[in-house]
């Protein structure tokens, strides 16, 4: 359920610890931690905060979209997964989504399509048709990605999931012509 200032005001209370305040101290955990397995957690955590309109401010304000970025760069296999979902949550918001492009974030992205982790890719097509538009489309509309989408929505029998949102991407931002 996606929150307003009235209901977040009655989940935390008079003197619970408000919404910027327990992000902050996500974001500072994250930065203070060598644990891997921690990382991974406040990822994953930070992940489901984006998914929610009500927190896109507070996620600028704390450069958690640049955050995400940073983890789809990493090796651990589990921080690109959740990085990667936190994207694809939050940039449906054209503001966060600019975030995303401005940091060079598109060929992150397109490098994802072909994670051997499954949620990975699913939140890499997920993420590029909230991403794409007329600004950014040259560097997403390239024959290589135009390939992957047509291969994943033609394995309809071997990932159902793949195969819907390589569709919608397609139908969406791929012309008639070009498929």
């Amino acid at each position: 359920m996606f929150t307003n200032d009235r209901r977040q005001e009655e989940r935390t209370g008079r003197y619970g610890t408000s919404r910027l305040q327990y992000l902050q101290e996500l974001v500072t955990q994250f930065q203070s931690t060598t644990c891997e397995e921690s990382k991974e957690k406040i990822v994953a955590n930070l992940a489901n905060f984006a998914y929610d309109p009500y927190n896109y401010t507070y996620l600028r304000q704390l450069n958690v979209v640049e955050l995400f970025l940073d983890c789809i760069t990493e090796p651990n296999e589990k921080l690109v997964e959740f990085g990667l979902g936190g994207i694809c949550n939050c940039c449906p918001d054209p503001a966060n989504a600019a975030i995303v492009t401005q940091c060079g974030g598109i060929p992150l992205v397109i490098q994802c399509l072909s994670s051997p982790v499954r949620n990975t890719v699913n939140y890499a097509i997920g993420s590029l048709y909230y991403l794409c538009n007329t600004s950014n489309m040259e560097e997403i509309i390239k024959p290589e990605v135009v390939d992957v989408m047509k291969r994943y929505a033609a394995a309809e029998a071997a990932n159902v999931s793949f195969s819907n949102l390589a569709k919608a991407f397609l139908d969406k931002h791929v012309s008639k012509n070009e498929l």
